[in-house]
């Protein structure tokens, strides 16, 4: 991978702030112009540094008020068992993220579902469902102070 230059922080900073600004305006913020910007990005599309483009929803609007962090223990921990396990979250459409992570929990998974009662389904009728859960306790947000994508970068 070429490393990134002040450029490409620069052109990177601006499409996490708004993915749909084209190469002309990107080209015009940075003074340049909008062939190497435009060459610059595919550079960083093919690299793998820009993964994808994406439309973020404001989930209250859609009717998706409830957010908890549900942390899961599993009974064992052999190789097979883990990537099951990890392969059925992924099938999860309200586990938004998923973590394996070191500590008292072996997993954190960010649920989004509409309310309580659609939380209590999802955990009684899908991740129960789920092979090899030891221990599942959740937090429920209250409120939201932050809720970036930005990925700060020197």
């Amino acid at each position: 991978m070429t490393p990134l230059d002040d450029t490409d922080k620069a052109i990177l900073r601006l499409l996490q702030e708004d993915a749909k600004y084209t190469n002309k305006e990107i080209a015009s913020r940075l003074n340049l112009s909008t062939t190497p910007v435009f060459e610059r990005i595919k550079r960083l599309e093919r690299e793998g540094v820009i993964r994808k483009y994406v439309a973020l929803a404001d989930r209250k609007k859609i009717n998706l008020g409830l957010v908890s962090f549900c942390n899961v223990s599993l009974k064992q921990h052999a190789m097979e068992l883990l990537v099951r396990f990890e392969e059925d979250v992924k099938s999860l459409p309200e586990v938004v993220e998923c973590y394996h992570i070191a500590g008292m929990f072996d997993y954190l998974l960010k649920v989004v579902v509409k309310d309580m009662d659609a939380y209590q389904q999802f955990v009684s009728r899908k991740l129960a469902a789920v092979e090899n859960i030891g221990r599942v306790q959740s937090a429920f947000v209250m409120t939201e102070l932050k809720n970036s994508t930005f990925l700060h970068f020197e």
